[in-house]
């Protein structure tokens, strides 16, 4: 399937200089957003994972069904008060700002092994954040999963040592 015709791209969003790659055209497409999972399914059921973490928010979109597909449960990794409860916070930089993210503390127990999946890798700062966070916990991270992966910003780089697959590149 033709994913990159699926998912559409608008220049200067949020701010000059950004090609922002929609993905709501894609999951509004029910046979693409089945095959999407599907692929990232494939991909997941070799990882040996007891948990799927998903950053917020639209790591949401592919982690739950992916989770359920595997029998896994759902590690949300969100912004800011939202998260009751003692948590863990880690602020890192995107490519036009800076965020931080929260993961509650009894989320991850020594030993857990999880898939972290979000929608789309820039520089890497919010899957290595939520790494971090696993890893602080006692965790292990054993696979980090994209729909799309901007390769011009190198975000791979910030992640070596983790095992990344992503379904659609783009150069910028």
């Amino acid at each position: 399937m033709d994913l990159k015709g699926k998912i559409d791209i608008f220049e200067d969003y949020p701010i000059e200089g950004i090609s922002f790659k929609d993905i709501n055209s894609l999951i509004a497409d029910g046979e693409a957003f089945q095959y999407v999972v599907n692929q990232f399914y494939d991909i997941a059921k070799t990882m040996d994972a007891n948990l799927v973490g998903i950053p917020e928010s639209r790591g949401y979109i592919f982690g739950s069904p992916l989770a359920y597909k595997l029998g896994l449960g759902l590690v949300p990794i969100r912004k800011p008060n939202k998260l009751p409860g003692e948590v863990h916070s880690r602020t890192y930089d995107l490519e036009y700002g800076t965020n931080t993210v929260e993961i509650q503390s009894k989320a991850i127990k020594p030993g857990d092994r999880v898939i972290l999946i979000d929608d789309l890798l820039a520089t890497g700062g919010t899957i290595h954040a939520a790494a971090k966070l696993v890893e602080e916990l006692g965790g292990e991270v054993v696979g980090m999963l994209f729909l799309i992966e901007l390769t011009g910003l190198k975000g791979r780089e910030h992640l070596k040592g983790y095992e990344v697959d992503s379904l659609v590149t783009y150069e910028f």
